[in-house]
């Protein structure tokens, strides 16, 4: 199971809106003899590409699946059928599929006389498949919030300058996770002080032909420049505002409508790289489901913090993080975790 978990993982950034699966197929022996992974929307699922792979030798042998196995028709036919075809006699799935309309593959795959078991590794597949089953279950897409910042947390100097904060190799870094994501959101105040491009680039700074994700704008009045970079070619963008996304007391989007317009899209996954007031705002309405932060070996002393608002305003609201990963990158160092709410009101 650990290694279709990692072969799920392949298919982050190609696969949505549906969700990323690793299988391996086990001989009668228990040797493997075949694996795959669902690499994009519309191909073939995971346990198709392992069977193919596995050939005859899957006969009277076991499927290991990291997703139950669907059991509907869509682009593709029934990993149900798939897998009685091959005459596997056992499947090993972690994680049921939460979808109405694609689960019932373990009772189908009973009811014909496989041995089915479900539960395995379950807690570590939810990790691997958080950005589409967020989706599911909550009718939104997972959202990512990336900063960077000094160690003094500021993410631009006094003066309003901000770049770079960061090295290079960690900015890379960043291009790497926009090119896993659907969508990339800022908010109009970040578009008009920095006019960034918000695209996946390459080392040369040109942006990247294969997939581009969505650009979105928060902007309620619509001040976006026809001339700002994210409304250039390189990439699909949408401006946001009120003439299209409720609006709430505020007077501003309402993070929530703006979210459920961007599941409607087909959006499963968000980066959140917009200014501290914005990323405040998604942190209040509880919308953040994970946080990378670029934290540089340097101090400003004064400027703009990474975060404004959140909903904190005394040491008891205090929101932690339940850390899973701290690295170098660079001179940089990268920490990652989850809101520890957010943790409590996922289980």
């Amino acid at each position: 199971m650990r290694r279709a978990l990692l072969l799920a993982e392949r298919g982050l950034g190609t696969t949505s809106p549906n969700p990323v699966v690793g299988c391996v197929v086990l001989d009668v022996h228990g040797d493997q003899v075949g694996e795959g992974w669902h690499e994009r929307a519309g191909g073939p699922h995971a346990e198709v590409v392992a069977l193919a792979a596995a050939s005859d030798r899957a006969r009277g042998g076991t499927a290991v699946v990291t997703l139950e196995p669907c059991h509907h028709t869509g682009r593709t036919g029934p990993c149900t059928t798939a897998l009685l075809a091959a005459g596997v006699t056992k499947v090993v799935y972690a994680v049921a599929d939460p979808h109405d309309f694609a689960a019932g593959g373990a009772v189908a795959l009973r009811a014909a006389g496989v041995d089915v078991e479900g539960g395995l590794l379950a807690e570590e597949a939810e990790r691997v498949n958080e950005r589409w089953l967020t989706s599911v279950r909550q009718q939104r897409p997972y959202v990512i919030w990336k900063y960077a910042a000094t160690l003094d947390g500021r993410s631009a100097a006094a003066d309003g300058t901000s770049r770079w904060i960061t090295s290079a190799e960690a900015r890379a870094d960043v291009h790497r996770l926009r090119a896993t994501v659907d969508a990339v959101v800022a908010g109009v105040g970040t578009v008009l002080a920095d006019d960034p491009q918000l695209t996946v680039r390459d080392a040369a700074g040109r942006p990247a032909r294969d997939r581009q994700p969505l650009r979105v704008v928060v902007d309620t009045d619509g001040r976006t420049p026809a001339t700002a970079r994210v409304r250039d070619d390189s990439a699909p963008t949408w401006v946001a505002t009120s003439a299209e996304v409720k609006t709430g007391d505020d007077g501003r989007i309402a993070l929530p409508a703006l979210l459920r317009a961007l599941h409607e899209r087909d959006v499963t996954s968000v980066l959140l790289e917009g200014g501290p007031t914005l990323a405040g705002s998604f942190l209040a309405a509880g919308l953040v489901d994970r946080v990378v932060a670029y934290l540089a070996p340097a101090l400003l002393g004064a400027g703009t913090p990474a975060l404004v608002g959140g909903g904190i305003t005394t040491i008891a609201d205090i929101l932690r993080l339940d850390v899973d990963d701290v690295s170098l990158v660079g001179p940089d160092l990268r920490v990652s975790g989850r809101p520890h709410r957010r943790t409590q009101e996922r289980t």
